[in-house]
């Protein structure tokens, strides 16, 4: 048994959403520790969808608590319709729970957002625009409004409109936009505040409690390591902290209780927004992977960039939140290619590195060191084994834990939860060297 963080290894769209989902069945809490509704991810459960973009994916499991944590900003229009969502489903979120010091995301940070973003021109940073960004600079700044505020009919209109008066003042002589009615807005949020409240606790006291009754938990972050705010490829980042050490922030927990940190990383690497990618194929392979992977965003719809993996920034992802194992998800997207490459280092004003480089204006000058493999050509999406696998699909699965050095716990071969290998459950199996131990090859599970 162990308490379990989940984390991005690349900028984000990995496919933390299938992977959390299938986690959950050996977890008994699940919790979201950061971001907002820019994130978003896919599960398929019996050919049904399910697009979340706040609730866990553990809320398909009716045994499973879910909560968000006080890392998270929300957005309760839209965090109401995935309930909606879920309800029409036939799938109950009596187990759902919020942080009480949740910061709550706002018109005006919405509209902000939009405007901040259309400003920067050329030099604009790929936001989506949902307000996530303002959201935090307000509560960097103590001018938020909380979970608890929202609640609560007493406190919530007095804030809101001192809240909503500042922020007019921005919109119209910074943006030139119109200003928002405060009474109007008061009006709307003490309506969500009242659908909401059942909902909200202090989830760091429920963590600690379900800790102490030695329940398994497991930490779910939005986005990826390289879109961290102090880790990432700033300023073509998030607003929040995704990284494994987050969690304890985000959760309201103290590190010494998380067990092991599971990477995941797709077979190949995708990037949406703006910012330098190295790997990016701009060519035939580039769009080959994106219509093969349906690499469109689930929060935007944009086009991800895609290209091939770079194991330099998985070397990163793996030193900045001490990765104990992966899951590489999308292999199946690889299985008609002649040919494969994996970036193994960069070369950056004639020299060859293997570090991730500081600064965009570094990242953007690196032209990759490829090293190309022999592609299987055919369809991988029955396999259900490591033995299944053609050779050609294990040896390149070997080398990225060679090149990573960290072993790989999961591979997924597309959206079902059955078309998945699992060498080892990170929550329930033992903690041991998998595909790969000092360069030697693993034995395969039975």
């Amino acid at each position: 048994m162990a308490n379990v963080v989940v984390i991005g290894a690349q900028w984000g769209d990995e496919g933390k959403g299938k992977i959390t989902d299938l986690l959950s069945r050996s977890a008994d809490v699940v919790v979201r520790y950061q971001g907002g509704v820019n994130a978003g991810h896919t599960v398929v459960v019996n050919d049904q969808t399910f697009k979340l973009h706040l609730i866990p994916s553990g809320i398909l499991y009716d045994k499973t608590d879910c909560i968000i944590g006080s890392g998270t900003v929300i957005d309760p229009q839209v965090l109401l319709g995935e309930l909606d969502q879920l309800a029409t489903l036939g799938i109950s979120a009596q187990n759902l729970f919020i942080s009480d010091a949740a910061h709550v995301t706002m018109p005006y940070h919405r509209l902000m957002d939009q405007a901040a973003e259309n400003m920067r021109g050329e030099k604009k940073i790929g936001t989506t625009q949902r307000g996530i960004g303002p959201t935090y600079a307000d509560k960097s700044e103590r001018n938020g409004i909380r979970m608890l505020d929202l609640v609560d009919a007493e406190v919530l209109p007095d804030r809101l409109r001192w809240a909503v008066e500042c922020k007019n003042a921005v919109l119209e002589k910074l943006y030139g936009l119109p200003p928002l009615d405060p009474e109007a807005v008061i009006e709307q949020y003490l309506a969500f505040g009242d659908r909401l409240r059942p909902h909200v606790i202090d989830a760091s006291l429920a963590i600690a409690n379900a800790l102490k009754d030695k329940r398994n938990v497991l930490f779910e972050g939005a986005q990826g390591t390289l879109l961290d705010l102090d880790h990432g490829t700033y300023p073509y980042v998030t607003s929040s902290n995704p990284v494994a050490g987050g969690a304890c922030i985000g959760a309201g927990v103290g590190p010494t209780i998380i067990d092991r940190v599971i990477g995941v990383a797709k077979a190949y690497t995708t990037r949406v927004g703006e910012g330098p990618f190295p790997t990016e194929g701009k060519d035939a392979i580039g769009q080959h992977l994106r219509d093969r992977g349906a690499e469109f965003g689930t929060t935007t719809g944009r086009d991800r960039r895609c290209g091939w993996f770079d194991g330099v920034i998985g070397r990163y992802a793996v030193r900045i939140n001490g990765l104990d194992c992966l899951a590489i998800t999308k292999l199946d997207v690889l299985d008609e290619l002649d040919e494969i490459k994996v970036c193994t280092a960069y070369e950056l004003d004639g020299k060859e590195i293997k570090d991730f480089p500081r600064g965009d204006n570094k990242l953007g000058k690196c032209v990759p060191v490829y090293k190309t493999f022999p592609g299987w050509k055919t369809s991988t999406t029955e396999c259900r084994k490591l033995e299944d696998l053609p050779k050609e699909a294990l040896t390149y699965l070997k080398f990225l834990a060679e090149l990573m050095e960290v072993p790989i716990a999961i591979v997924s071969l597309g959206a079902s939860r059955d078309q998945t290998i699992v060498v080892e459950d990170p929550i329930h199996g033992p903690k041991r060297a998998l595909l790969y131990e000092n360069g030697t090859p693993d034995s395969l599970p039975a």
